[in-house]
């Protein structure tokens, strides 16, 4: 039996601001440029990975507040912070100041889990508030409700005796929380906590070993869960939202010289696609697309994960040079008509 869903109607990417360590601000300024770039192209959403001790972007929410002074409409998203690096109330304070500053366009994606350079941080990082794994983002969620902390104003400060709660307020930020979930417990977690969801081209080989077929799975696991929490959404969302990552090449306007680059990455990846790793995961990962545009819609066509959703986010890969981020948007716009009509999928 098949049901028939709708189509996509959301278009974003995803990208990891890479920069070459001895001139930081001039990768920094061609990411802020390709969010822009995109804008006008009519991407729906910009999203920027978060990472540490490398050459990228290590704060989203500075990065997103000064993209907000390039853009005007587009979506801004983080995917994701890992919430062991950050004290919750202060970066709650910064994404709440960089939402007010982009008219309250901020996506916040999260994930949890110990910080890989905990070791080699050591006294630089301070320890998270003791608490199940996925306290920090609970503690990040009640901190954006921006609740009052005190009935009496504190007095002493510059601005005068105020009443103590976190600023500038931007309730909207609830509705515009995600998780980048992709196990069992993961999507569990989001929905009952009411995060949107993000889930990509990495997952948990818990249920099966066929990466579609189980990411499909997770999806419908969160939807039903999310449906049948007491309080769903408990921020006031009323339909949770879910958004796929895949790592998609197109090659339309490509140089034949790039096109094969574009193939070499892939070929040098997909080793690891053909069974799940070695470890208490089962991790499964999927190959990237890479060709024409309309070949790669009809390959997603065909994806049983992305028949249950509406949103769809291009991975760019770590390190390619600005133009071709720029022709990879550019011709994988065509997949916004292509991917519009309702898909089908099997229950």
């Amino acid at each position: 039996m098949t049901r028939h869903l709708g189509g996509i109607n959301h278009l974003a990417f995803l990208i990891p601001g890479s920069f070459r360590p001895e001139s930081p601000a001039a990768g920094l300024e061609e990411t802020l440029r390709l969010f822009a770039y995109a804008e006008e192209l009519g991407y729906d959403s910009a999203w920027v990975r978060q990472r540490h001790l490398e050459s990228g972007v290590s704060s989203a929410a500075v990065f997103l507040a000064a993209a907000s002074q390039r853009t005007s409409r587009i979506g801004l998203g983080s995917a994701v912070i890992q919430l062991d690096y950050e004290s919750p109330f202060r970066l709650a304070e910064d994404l709440a100041l960089a939402d007010q500053l982009s008219g309250g366009r901020i996506h916040v994606g999260v994930s949890t889990g110990s910080a890989p350079f905990a070791g080699l941080l050591g006294d630089l990082l301070a320890a998270p508030a003791p608490g199940p794994r996925y306290a920090q983002a609970e503690r990040l969620k009640q901190a954006l409700s921006s609740d009052i902390l005190a009935q009496e104003a504190v007095a002493g400060n510059a601005a005068g005796s105020q009443i103590p709660r976190l600023q500038p307020q931007s309730p909207g930020l609830l509705q515009r929380l995600w998780y980048g979930g992709g196990s069992t417990g993961s999507v569990t977690w989001a929905a009952k906590a009411g995060f949107n969801l993000l889930t990509g081209n990495i997952v948990s080989g818990e249920t099966g070993d066929d990466f579609r077929t189980v990411q499909a799975g997770l999806i419908r696991q969160f939807r039903t869960i999310w449906q049948s929490a007491t309080t769903p959404g408990g921020a006031g969302i009323a339909k949770p939202r879910v958004a796929l990552g895949r790592v998609i090449l197109p090659t339309d306007s490509a140089t034949p010289e790039t096109a094969a680059r574009y193939r070499e990455f892939a070929a040098a990846r997909d080793a690891r696609t053909h069974q799940p790793a070695q470890n208490a995961r089962r991790t499964l990962y999927l190959p990237d697309l890479v060709g024409p545009v309309e070949v790669i819609a009809a390959r997603l066509r065909e994806d049983a994960a992305l028949a249950e959703v509406s949103e769809l986010r291009l991975e760019l890969p770590y390190a390619f040079p600005p133009e071709d981020y720029r022709q990879i948007l550019k011709d994988a716009l065509a997949l916004r008509h292509l991917l519009a009509t309702p898909a089908l999928a099997a229950n």
